[in-house]
């Protein structure tokens, strides 16, 4: 599988690619990303990866609703 768009959205604090990811389980189960393995405490955003237009396109609709 290729990942060839990325979505780039705000979140601060420890542990984004958990959070993120306990996030996507429950909300965006059907949209397959692919995430860092790490992100640093300092970022203040994280990126995703995923595979379609479309899929980007739902994934930042579901995420301006969310509360990471």
């Amino acid at each position: 599988m290729t990942y060839k768009y990325s979505c780039t959205f705000p979140l601060t604090g420890r542990n984004k690619v958990a959070r993120f990811s306990a996030w996507a389980a429950e909300h965006a189960a059907d949209i397959p990303v692919s995430l860092p393995q790490q992100a640093p405490i300092e970022s203040t955003a994280l990126t995703v990866r995923v595979q379609s237009v479309e899929d980007r396109r739902n994934l930042i609709k579901r995420l301006a609703t969310a509360e990471l």
